[in-house]
């Protein structure tokens, strides 16, 4: 089963640097990260900046379409006209079937402000103590959702390339 979290953190750069770490405990066997992205949103800026990774299409990943729809739920509804409001109103409900609900949308539009960072990720088999050991010290808020397996595979099923 895969987790879908997103980690907030306090500075515009804190979410690459956690970024780096993920990747360097994934080539350790440690995590599995199916995919992600990143958000930064510097002091000065009327809207963050977003990022999917790289190195993470493939098998397993969510893809650009879904990190967009996301990040343009989050972020920008407000600016989006009613036709495609309506789209994203239906789409939305599909994404509360498999965890990402109105709340989640709220808690992360209301945390990730001008100067913060965040990091998305879709991950499986952490072993914890060990991920956590080379996260210490670190500064960052998690909001988590659980995604079963059938909801894992209805996220992907929604976002897939035609």
């Amino acid at each position: 089963m895969a987790t879908l979290t997103v980690w907030k953190f306090d500075s515009e750069t804190g979410a690459e640097e956690a970024e780096s770490t993920l990747l360097n405990l994934q080539s350790q066997e440690l995590i599995k990260v199916h995919d992600a992205a990143v958000v930064s949103w510097a002091t000065d800026a009327k809207k963050p900046k977003t990022r999917q990774l790289h190195n993470m299409a493939g098998v397993g990943a969510l893809g650009g379409s879904f990190w967009g729809f996301l990040f343009g739920l989050i972020f920008f509804v407000p600016l989006l006209g009613a036709a495609v409001g309506a789209a994203v109103g239906g789409l939305s409900g599909s994404l509360a079937d498999v965890g990402i609900d109105d709340s989640f949308i709220k808690r992360i539009r209301e945390t990730v402000t001008p100067g913060t960072s965040a990091l998305f990720l879709l991950t499986s088999g952490a072993v914890m103590d060990r991920v956590t050991e080379h996260f210490a010290g670190t500064r960052f808020e998690l909001v988590e959702t659980n995604l079963s397996r059938e909801d894992e595979d209805a996220l992907r099923q929604a976002f897939a390339p035609e």
